[in-house]
């Protein structure tokens, strides 16, 4: 894996460390160097070099800076220079959609050049303005990468078979923040789908919540936000017979909805529930009232498996295990 160092004036470098693994979730060979008043440049070399120590890769290293010509970044071109081989790669610049960028490429990549060449364009298309219209004609977002080919662009006609006339749903989530930084970085990056369909009847009808979600999309990827009864026509269509889908959900309630109409789904992650009155906190993520657990045992003998986990670099908890934690403390509040 390659290994990263984000380095910067101040304590940006430890606090967007902090952000990215809300986000992505605790990652291995990332370290935080940063330039505090007192410090000299030849410290800040010592801590850059301390930070070296600490990888078991010491051949692949992207470091991200937060300015070009500043103190850390010379003291990382520096070393760069006198270090004895290619792998070595600075990014300046650095920003969270940078840093996640970097953090899902390493899924992908061994070289740091690789990675640093990969996320330069989705960081310039992470500087954006709402209003969209005081968005600069000459500096704006990088566009989105176009849809693949097996992405309709136009009409088709009822009946015509597309791939194997059976939408491939490749990743079903339960998430109360449906699409947000979470879902739209980490598992897209891991699932890689042509659409993100957000399943919600309520959504689908509030058409400033379904504008932020279809904003929200990664570069590439469409987002849809549907009706229940769309979700489940969709699924029988064979006009989406070659298409990779992501389906979030809102609750396990619209989740046994859309089965029950026959969305065949066999894998959920449960990622998100929030908290609200009446409800008892089971995971760090997970918050259930009665009717969640019983609906969740209702899906769940529908031979549908559970995946229990916020985000993918973090352990799966046992789904058994998560329903009796659920039913004892909601017993104890009675």
């Amino acid at each position: 894996m390659v290994s990263i160092i984000l380095a910067s004036h101040g304590g940006f470098a430890a606090g967007i460390k902090e952000s990215g693994q809300m986000i992505f979730g605790p990652q291995e060979a990332v370290e935080a160097c940063v330039l505090t008043p007192e410090m000299g440049p030849d410290d800040f070399r010592a801590k850059l070099l301390a930070a070296i120590d600490t990888f078991e890769n010491k051949d692949e290293i992207l470091f991200l800076a937060d300015l070009w010509g500043g103190t850390p970044f010379n003291q990382i071109s520096r070393l760069i220079e006198e270090h004895d081989g290619d792998g070595w790669v600075v990014v300046t610049g650095m920003s969270l959609p940078m840093i996640l960028a970097a953090y899902g490429e390493r899924f992908g990549s061994e070289k740091a050049a690789d990675i640093a060449k990969a996320i330069y364009p989705e960081a310039k298309s992470g500087v954006r303005i709402k209003p969209e219209d005081l968005q600069p004609a000459d500096a704006a977002a990088a566009p989105a990468a176009a849809a693949p080919a097996n992405i309709p662009t136009g009409a088709i006609p009822p009946g015509t078979v597309l791939g194997d006339g059976h939408i491939d749903i490749a990743f079903v989530r339960i998430d109360t923040r449906l699409l947000h930084g979470q879902v739209a970085t980490t598992v897209t990056k891991m699932v890689q789908p042509d659409r993100i369909i957000v399943c919600s009847d309520d959504v689908a009808h509030d058409d400033l919540r379904k504008s932020m979600i279809e904003q929200a999309a990664p570069p590439g990827v469409k987002a849809h936000v549907v009706p229940i009864s769309k979700i489940i026509e969709v699924s029988k269509d064979v006009r989406f017979g070659d298409t990779r889908a992501m389906l979030l959900f809102e609750t396990p309630q619209d989740l046994e909805r859309a089965l029950d109409g026959g969305v065949d789904i066999k894998e959920v992650n449960l990622g998100s529930m929030a908290h609200s009155v009446g409800k008892v906190v089971v995971t760090n993520a997970v918050a259930m009232d009665a009717e969640d657990v019983a609906c969740l045992e209702r899906i769940a003998a529908k031979g549908v498996k559970f995946d229990v986990r916020k985000v993918p670099a973090d352990n799966p908890e046992p789904f058994d295990a998560v329903i009796k934690k659920a039913k004892a403390e909601l017993a104890a509040q009675k």
